[in-house]
C-alpha cells in the first residue's frame, strides 16, 4: 500500500530542512501543508521555502495561489489527493504546521459548500456595517446549536456558518457530520518538537531574520489589501498597526514574537492530542528515517 508520511510541527522547529533531507533522500517532491505559505505575495512573512530550498526539493503548494483567490482546507484537501493520484512513488511527503490543513487531508473534512461570491461580499458587508455582535445573533435565530458552541469572538468561524446558512437554507450544524473518511493510502503521522526555550529563541530569530529580509517593506506592499482573509497573519497584523501609528517598530516587532510564540503552543496542543503521532527532535534524522523504514515494512 501507498504510504504518505506526514512531517508537523509548531512554526520555526526546523521542518523545512527536516523535510528536504527527507525528499532528497526517497527522491520524491514535498507537499507543501502550511495554509500561508500557499500564497504567492506572502514570502517572508509565512517563511516560505527560499528559491535555494525549492531548488533541493520540489514543492507543491508553494506561492500556487494569490492572497486574491478563495481558498480554504476543504479545496486544499481535493487538491492534494488529486495531486498524489500521479505521483508515481510508493511514498510521499506532507509536510507543514496548519493544523485544519492537515487534518483534511488525514481525516477528510465534512462536504461544505463553496460559498458563492456574492453571499461572501453580503456578509463581508454586513461585518463591517453591522459589527460582530450583530452577526452572532443572527447566527444565535438561524442556527442556535452552532451559536452555542462557536468561538463567537472569531469572525471569520461566524461569517462561514452565516454564509453557509443563507446559500443553503440549512443550518451549518447539518453540514458537520466528522465523519472519518478513508483513504487510499496508509498514513503515518510525525511530529518534531524541541525544547521550549530552544523554540522560543529560534522563533525569536526568525523574527528578526525576517525584519532584516524585508518583512516590513512586504507588509507595506500589501496594505491596500489589508483585510483580506490571507492576511489575518502573525506578522503582517502586527506591522499594518505600525503603520498605522499604533505602536513603535520595536513593539510592533515584540508582539509578533509573542503571537508567533502563542501560535505555537496553540499547534502543540492540537497536534499532541493525536495518538496517532510520534514525536522526534528535528535532528533525529537517523532515528526518523528508521521509523519510517519499520512502517514502510508493515
Amino acid at each position: 500500500m501507498r504510504t504518505l508520511v506526514v512531517i508537523t510541527g509548531p512554526t520555526a522547529v526546523g521542518k523545512t530542512a527536516l523535510t528536504i533531507g527527507l525528499a532528497r533522500r526517497y527522491g520524491i517532491p514535498i507537499l507543501n501543508a502550511d495554509s500561508r505559505q500557499i500564497y504567492r505575495e506572502l514570502k517572508i512573512g509565512t517563511a516560505a521555502p527560499t528559491a535555494e530550498q525549492l531548488a533541493q526539493a520540489h514543492h507543491f503548494f508553494v506561492g500556487t495561489k494569490s492572497i486574491h483567490d478563495y481558498y480554504n482546507a476543504s479545496m486544499y484537501e481535493q487538491d492534494v489527493l488529486e495531486c498524489l493520484e500521479v505521483q508515481p512513488s510508493e511514498i510521499n511527503i506532507l509536510s507543514g504546521g496548519s493544523m485544519m490543513y492537515i487534518d483534511a487531508v488525514c481525516n477528510g473534512i465534512d462536504d461544505i459548500p463553496t460559498v458563492r461570491d456574492d453571499i461572501r461580499e453580503e456578509m463581508k458587508r454586513r461585518y463591517q456595517e453591522e459589527g460582530l455582535e450583530a452577526l452572532c445573533e443572527d447566527l444565535k435565530r438561524l442556527d442556535p446549536e452552532h451559536y452555542a458552541i462557536v468561538d463567537r469572538q472569531n469572525h471569520r468561524r461566524v461569517i462561514h456558518a452565516l454564509e453557509i446558512c443563507y446559500q443553503t437554507g440549512k443550518t451549518y450544524t447539518s453540514f458537520r457530520t466528522q465523519t472519518r473518511k478513508e483513504r487510499p493510502f496508509r498514513i503515518v503521522k510525525i511530529g518534531v518538537n524541541r525544547d521550549r526555550d530552544e523554540l522560543y529563541n529560534r522563533i525569536n530569530q526568525r523574527v528578526d531574520d525576517m525584519m532584516s529580509a524585508g518583512l516590513l517593506d512586504e507588509v507595506e506592499g500589501l496594505k491596500a489589501w489589508r483585510n483580506n482573509n490571507a492576511l489575518n497573519t502573525v506578522g503582517y497584523k502586527e506591522l499594518f498597526d505600525y503603520l498605522d501609528g499604533r505602536w513603535p517598530l520595536n513593539e510592533a516587532v515584540e508582539r509578533i514574537k509573542g503571537n508567533t510564540r502563542r501560535y505555537a503552543r496553540k499547534q502543540l496542543t492540537w497536534f499532541k492530542r493525536d495518538q496517532e503521532m510520534t514525536w522526534f527532535h528535528p535532528d533525529q534524522t537517523d532515528e526518523i528515517v528508521e521509523f519510517i523504514e519499520e512502517k514502510l515494512k508493515d
